[in-house]
């Protein structure tokens, strides 16, 4: 079973960007890895999605214009580029692998990072 690994959470002032970094290492994973995030307090949220076959990405309202996933097939890593960072995506952000379902709900993956905290502040 895939294990996703995070990385490239931070500290950044709103405006600012970051990079996020998931590596798919161990076994067989799904046909899509996810991002996720959680804020303090909220239900997890669906961030963004891709395929490792496919090149059309999917992406969440907190995402949209801003933030861009994107996947390097030979490395199994997949990169989520923030930009245009808002306190309010101030969250602990997650990766994972997708089993079945839906791409947008949680319960739809069965692998999950430790996550990484980004912190926006204004």
């Amino acid at each position: 079973q895939v294990q996703p690994v995070e990385s490239g959470g931070g500290s950044v002032q709103a405006g600012g960007s970051l990079r996020l970094i998931c590596e798919a290492s161990g076994g067989l994973s799904g046909e899509f890895m996810g991002w996720f995030r959680q804020a303090s307090g909220k239900d997890r949220e669906f961030v963004a999605a891709i395929g490792w076959n496919y090149d059309s990405p999917y992406y969440g309202d907190p995402a949209r214009g801003r933030f861009t996933i994107a996947r390097d097939i030979a490395r199994r890593t997949i990169y989520l580029q923030m930009n245009r960072l808002k306190p309010e995506d101030t969250a602990v952000y997650y990766c994972a692998a997708h089993s079945s379902g839906d791409l947008r709900l949680w319960d739809s993956y069965d692998s999950w990072g430790q996550g990484t905290q980004v912190t926006v502040s204004s």
